[in-house]
């Protein structure tokens, strides 16, 4: 993949896809590929199609998905299977078409079996019965895993995907409704420190009902749904871009090696170590400098137990994260203070 190589980014405005776009501008290249939803709907087959015929792009990041934590998971299961299929399915089968040199597809950990061995290694997948509270886009995301592997065996493509721990960092959904735990917290408890709530949740000591972090005024406590002894790895986006690009450049001979290591074109990307929500919750709480309390709702759900990848395929080819979490946590913040996000 040198620097002159046409490269698409699906979803280069979220999470993923910015650090992607921000990590290939580090290091050079030049001929970057994106479109906004407005300029192309993925989850039309005719726009992708045509897209794929007019540009011709060499290497394709597919980081465009419809994502959400336990809450947005159970209130839209219809959405995120109809359009996280949708969406790979058409950039998967038009990169073929299109003679596409190598594609990464980002999944995600949720892949993995509920009561999964851990750390969980890639061979893992379809062992056992999905987590029920985000099953519709543990499915989408597995059907993109066996696509990539179904292409690959029938028409010799070079495309893999990559497994993900939890992520967070700059560009990060902060929405209460539909974030995930980590960029929740950092937004509930700066308003918890603030006594300034966004959605109508702080400021006269109501409850937002619907969300799974909540604040409560006089005096502050931020209230988070579950045990908190669940266990969660998290990676800062930039790392994640870091180890994308470093596998997309792997010389012939290791990357062909990847697409062959196990059951399906697979590989996990992560620290290898894990904390709990009610340490995470605490680490939080001292970055973001909130004196309040900590509550923790036992009637809500905690989702999977724990949840650690394997990470030594990926570590064996020579690749380590560089972002601690609690450096990680304290630019994230800082980014949305500087970018006024709460």
């Amino acid at each position: 993949m040198n620097r002159d190589a046409r490269i698409y980014i699906a979803g280069h405005t979220g999470l993923v896809g910015s650090a992607l776009l921000r990590k290939l501008q580090a290091e050079g290249h030049a001929n970057l590929i994106t479109r906004t939803h407005a300029e192309l709907d993925l989850e039309l087959q005719s726009e992708v199609k045509a897209f794929f015929t007019d540009t011709k792009p060499e290497y394709v990041f597919i980081a465009a998905a419809k994502v959400g934590g336990i809450l947005a998971n159970n209130t839209y299961p219809a959405e995120f299977i109809y359009r996280n299929l949708a969406i790979q399915t058409n950039v998967i089968h038009s990169a073929w078409k299109a003679q596409v040199k190598r594609l990464l597809f980002l999944g995600s950990s949720c892949i993995y079996p509920r009561e999964c061995p851990q750390p969980m290694k890639e061979e893992y997948m379809l062992t056992g019965p999905l987590e029920a509270t985000n099953e519709p886009y543990a499915v989408a995301k597995i059907a993109g895993v066996k696509m990539c592997e179904a292409y690959n065996h029938q028409y010799d493509t070079s495309f893999i995907a990559v497994m993900p721990t939890n992520l967070y960092g700059p560009n990060d959904n902060f929405d209460l409704e539909t974030s995930h735990v980590l960029p929740a917290l950092i937004r509930k408890f700066h308003e918890g420190k603030t006594g300034v709530g966004g959605q109508g949740s702080a400021v006269s000591g109501k409850s937002v009902h619907r969300s799974p972090f909540t604040v409560h005024q006089e005096p502050p406590k931020v209230v988070i749904w579950g045990t908190g002894n669940p266990r969660r790895e998290f990676l800062h986006v930039d790392d994640l871009a870091d180890a994308c690009v470093f596998i997309m450049k792997l010389k012939e001979e290791s990357f062909r090696s990847l697409l062959v290591a196990c059951r399906s074109p697979l590989i996990n990307i992560g620290w290898g170590k894990d904390i709990s929500v009610k340490e995470l919750a605490l680490l939080i709480k001292k970055i973001v400098g909130f004196d309040g309390e900590i509550v923790f709702d036992k009637t809500k759900p905690d989702g999977t137990p724990q949840k650690l990848l394997d990470v030594s395929k990926l570590q064996n080819l020579g690749w380590l994260p560089k972002i601690s979490l609690g450096d990680g946590i304290k630019r994230t913040y800082e980014w949305c203070l500087e970018n006024s996000i709460f």
